[in-house]
């Protein structure tokens, strides 16, 4: 089960990608949470205090790692045949939810070029965990997808995008389907989040049925959600709202399609 959630700033990617990742904890499944914004706080809610959350090296900024990884006797020459698999056994994260987390850091684009050290590890780190691992995957994602490349993109299960009934966070959305499709996901499916009436939730599904896109679940607007960021506390507390039973209902309809 790999499951990408992208979307613009704001529209609640991480309620969704920590709601999800701890409902599939809840059905038995081994998961790991991967964030991959540039502003991580999916820490957060996965329950880690803001002092376990700020001591939380990205692996895009561990230099110990990533010299051992990729250096070479040789000045400005790097080895790029390396293995990963140490790095989730010592380097993901135990949370009060039972997600397993892995902070990346700044992750570059596939397409860009770049063959620094730190996006190497980093790719390559992405890639055996989409590819290779059997684990549950939930990836929360900055808006551009560039950084799966294909390769990756295409071992995902499902591209899950995310938005509100704001037309910028529409439009945002509309251009993040279609990279993801060019990329080789098959299944990308929309979300609708914060939906406070029957004109928003009208908006969003006329927008899906333009951009031939699946409606997963149309998550309505929750003080409960707006009252836990306030105070900081995790999707777990989020447990029997609104919200989250939409969340877990999305959980079953991805669990049952990737089983078909």
């Amino acid at each position: 089960m790999k499951i990408a959630i992208a979307g613009k700033g704001g529209v609640g990617k991480t309620l969704i990608a920590s709601g999800l990742a701890w409902s599939f904890v809840r059905e038995g499944l081994t998961t790991i949470a991967i964030d991959a914004d540039p502003s991580p706080n999916l820490a957060l809610s996965l329950g880690l205090s803001s002092a376990e959350t700020d001591a939380i090296l990205p692996i895009s900024e561990n230099e110990v790692l990533i010299q051992k990884k990729t250096g070479t006797s040789f000045p400005g020459v790097y080895n790029l045949n390396f293995s990963v698999d140490d790095i989730i056994r010592d380097f993901a994260v135990s949370t009060p939810s039972g997600v397993h987390l892995l902070v990346m850091g700044t992750v570059k684009s596939m397409g860009s070029g770049c063959t620094c050290p730190a996006n190497s590890v980093t790719r390559a780190l992405i890639r055996h965990l989409v590819v290779d691992r059997d684990d549950a995957v939930v990836m929360d994602m900055e808006a551009g997808i560039e950084h799966l490349g294909r390769g990756t993109a295409e071992h995902v299960d499902m591209m899950v995008v995310v938005s509100d009934a704001n037309k910028k966070s529409l439009s945002v959305a509309a251009t993040i389907a279609r990279m993801a499709q060019d990329a080789g996901i098959h299944r990308v499916e929309l979300v609708g989040n914060r939906i406070a009436n029957p004109d928003e939730e009208s908006l969003v599904r006329s927008f899906a049925r333009e951009h031939q896109l699946n409606v997963l679940g149309i998550i309505p607007f929750d003080p409960a959600v707006i009252r836990a960021g306030i105070a900081g506390t995790p999707v777990m507390a989020l447990e029997g709202t609104p919200a989250f039973q939409t969340i877990e209902k999305i959980r079953h309809i991805i669990m049952h399609k990737s089983r078909g």
